[in-house]
């Protein structure tokens, strides 16, 4: 068992936030292994990870891997090498009126950063997708999406490349010109595969500049 898989095993047995009353029942999401270069941080479990214990699996996942799929990323590939996490790991709940999932509580996101901050180290990733404002915030706090979403940023030698999240309970996606920020993520994104993630990584210019195997224009024109 490498350091990955042990840290895995203590995020399992976790039950911080159920003995603490936060949530009814503790089950963490865990995925990835010792090696990706790419890193994907969410907001939080949904009820269909609850169940099946794997990121995305669920609504916003078929979202976010048809983004994917617009830059010529198919499922597989995506979950096979990039290190998928979120800011908490396990499913915090619906809203009281059951219409959506509860977003967790600053208690919650305090017990579980321990675990993410070890993921993070022990990864050591070139490039982090933040997918969704808590995950944003996590790392850029107090800035506006429209400043984020559609840009690329580093630090400390890592590409950070914000997305919204794909949930249908986001509006941010309604307005064209957020759509069009996503367009460019997105091809920050492919960029950065290309980097990090391919059999055969191609080479980018100091510009950002690639041959792209797909963009995600043609998707949300």
């Amino acid at each position: 068992m490498d350091a990955v898989e042990e840290l895995h095993a203590r995020i399992l047995a976790c039950r911080l936030c159920q003995d603490a009353g936060y949530i009814e029942r503790a089950a963490p999401v865990v995925a990835g292994k010792s090696g990706n270069r790419i890193m994907l941080i969410g907001q939080a479990p949904g009820v269909t990870e609850l169940e099946v214990r794997r990121p995305f699996a669920g609504r916003a996942g078929k979202e976010l891997f048809r983004w994917m799929a617009s830059i010529g990323i198919n499922e597989e590939e995506f979950r096979g090498r990039v290190y998928m996490t979120a800011v908490t790991k396990c499913f915090p709940g619906r809203t009281g009126g059951g219409s959506g999932d509860r977003r967790p509580s600053r208690q919650e996101i305090e017990l579980c950063a321990p675990y993410l901050d070890a993921q993070f180290s022990l990864m050591d990733p070139r490039a982090v997708l933040l997918v969704g404002g808590m995950a944003i915030e996590r790392f850029f706090p107090r800035t506006s999406l429209d400043l984020l979403i559609g840009g690329q940023i580093e630090r400390d030698g890592i590409l950070y490349i914000p997305l919204p999240h794909p949930s249908g309970a986001s509006r941010w996606l309604n307005d064209h010109g957020h759509r069009a920020l996503l367009r460019q993520g997105l091809d920050h994104v492919r960029r950065v595969w290309d980097l990090f993630a391919s059999d055969q990584a191609e080479t980018v210019d100091a510009s950002g500049g690639s041959a792209l195997a797909g963009t995600a224009s043609a998707m949300f024109e």
